[in-house]
């Protein structure tokens, strides 16, 4: 079996997402696989984010599968890691995962992670031969808006002369969290392909607060929903109140779009995951993070964040 790892080319998308729901939907047991993620658009919105970190897998000149690595400055994740079951357990991931790790060298990576399904032990073992550690569980969490109604900025209603000074508040609240950590590209992605809004939530002149929704259909959401991507509260005495303050943003641009919310928190947060299921957010997909180097990162209890590294 001769395989061969290349990038990944705008040809390639449609057959990369066809692969990605037929392995995950496979996987999972759904009766017919290719409904797997509905009308979501994961692929085609990270390719197009930063092609130079998506990679393909061809077995004898056949399309195999597909890898796309994330850059959020010192934190970097991979995924969808999707093999086409024709291939599964002959080495075609670990070939897909040798240039995402050579991808995070060139970035200067300082924490590399990834979600997985944490009831299996062939997923685990995989990510362990590159260095990886599972930590605490993700949980991805739905909630219904409520009739609240609350305060926030659209990052689109910001004129374009104006955004690069915004990015740089977003980047210096986020590395108050982890040192480095920076989601400008997410922000970006999301307003040059027009796929959600980022929220911005303010006292004042003070930045406390900052949300990066996908919702709709091809997006990362899927129809009738509004996926929070990233979201962070500014840290320090009140974090907690911020976070909800942040959270009754998230919902009320939601129900400006007539969507639900799901959002992923890891459970190494506990009092973000505590504050989600005290206004009725109910885990739907469970999931396991594992982490490179084996520290918290941002999974701490004193950290106010949603991601999932999905």
């Amino acid at each position: 079996m001769n395989v061969t790892v290349r990038p990944l080319r705008e040809a390639d998308l449609v057959e990369a997402d066809r692969i990605f729901r037929l392995a995950f939907g496979t996987f999972v047991g759904l009766d017919d696989p290719m409904e797997f993620a509905g009308d979501s658009q994961w692929i085609a919105a990270r390719w197009r984010a930063d092609p130079s970190a998506a990679f393909a897998a061809d077995v004898d000149g056949r399309f195999a599968g597909s890898n796309l690595a994330t850059n959020w400055g010192s934190i970097g994740f991979f995924g969808p890691l999707s093999v086409h079951p024709d291939f599964w357990n002959r080495g075609v991931a670990r070939r897909l995962l040798e240039p995402t790790m050579a991808c995070f060298e060139r970035w200067g990576t300082r924490h590399a992670g990834l979600f997985t399904f944490a009831q299996s032990p062939k997923h685990v073992s995989l990510y362990q031969r590159f260095g990886f550690y599972p930590r605490f569980l993700i949980a991805i969490m739905d909630g219904v808006p409520g009739a609240t109604i609350s305060a926030y900025t659209p990052f689109s209603a910001v004129a374009p002369g104006e955004r690069e000074a915004l990015l740089t508040e977003c980047r210096a609240l986020t590395s108050d969290i982890f040192e480095g950590l920076d989601v400008s590209r997410e922000i970006r992605a999301i307003a040059a392909q027009g796929l959600g809004e980022t929220l911005l939530v303010r006292e004042g002149a003070r930045l406390d607060g900052v949300a990066v929704c996908h919702v709709g259909a091809r997006t990362e959401a899927g129809s009738g929903v509004c996926y929070v991507k990233f979201a962070a509260a500014r840290g320090g005495a009140g974090a907690g109140e911020r976070f909800d303050r942040l959270l009754e943003a998230v919902e009320s641009y939601a129900a400006s779009r007539g969507a639900s919310v799901s959002a992923g928190v890891n459970l190494g947060r506990e009092d973000a995951y505590r504050r989600l299921l005290a206004r009725g957010y109910r885990t739907s997909i469970q999931g396991v993070s594992m982490h490179r180097p084996n520290v918290a990162a941002t999974d701490r209890a004193d950290a106010y964040v949603l991601d999932d590294w999905r």
